[in-house]
């Protein structure tokens, strides 16, 4: 994985050359990634779907985060992002199926790991349940649906906690029920102006 490269960017976007992902990580180039929101309709009511990572992932495992995000290789262009979908939860969604939210950019800083995204925002109104999704165990350790309304509400402050629902595989590739109640502390600590501006974007097109 430190062998792979990406296109790294100044901080007025202009492409500067290439890097790998330990320099890109060390050095706080701003690179691209690929992030894409499932959300789902049932009886009227609104859910986003949400993975969990691998307790075996460098960085933050074990937490709650975008349905599903990758970096884009240095040869990679937008479009070639929907691998990720594909990989990481075993659907394949023509590119064409996806709504461009657009850019969002963010940073985070812990110790030695800085991470500058231009993360390209998509969204994908799924008809799958949770049944169709076959994730990339090494990567990703369930999925699980919350209301987007108290997904909403637990990124403005309005609640503490909010209930999710779905499965998760143990360490022998075995697939449970999984059931929680959890705050913010059990997600990717993205800036929460992040998830605020993600939400507002969704907002608009459900």
């Amino acid at each position: 994985m430190e062998n792979e490269y990406f296109k790294i960017f100044d901080n007025d976007r202009n492409e500067i050359g290439i890097a790998s992902r330990k320099d890109v990580h060390k050095l706080g180039y701003w690179h691209e990634t690929f992030h894409c929101w499932f959300v789902t309709n049932y009886k009227e009511t609104d859910y986003i779907y949400l993975q969990l990572r691998s307790d075996t992932k460098q960085d933050y495992p074990n937490l709650l985060d975008i349905t599903v995000a990758g970096h884009l290789m240095a040869d990679e262009r937008v479009q070639d992002g929907i691998r990720e979908i594909r990989e990481e939860v075993g659907i394949h969604v023509p590119f064409n199926d996806l709504e461009k939210l657009g850019i969002i950019e963010y940073s985070i800083t812990k110790e030695d790991f800085i991470d500058n995204e231009i993360a390209h925002v998509f969204l994908y109104k799924c008809e799958h349940n949770l049944n169709d999704f076959f994730v990339q165990q090494d990567e990703v350790s369930g999925i699980v649906l919350a209301e987007f309304k108290d997904f909403s509400e637990l990124w403005s402050g309005k609640r503490e906690t909010i209930k999710v629902s779905g499965f998760k595989i143990d360490t022998e590739g075995n697939r449970h029920k999984y059931y929680d109640d959890v705050g913010k502390d059990k997600f990717v600590p993205h800036q929460i102006s992040f998830y605020k501006e993600v939400i507002k974007k969704i907002k608009e097109r459900i």
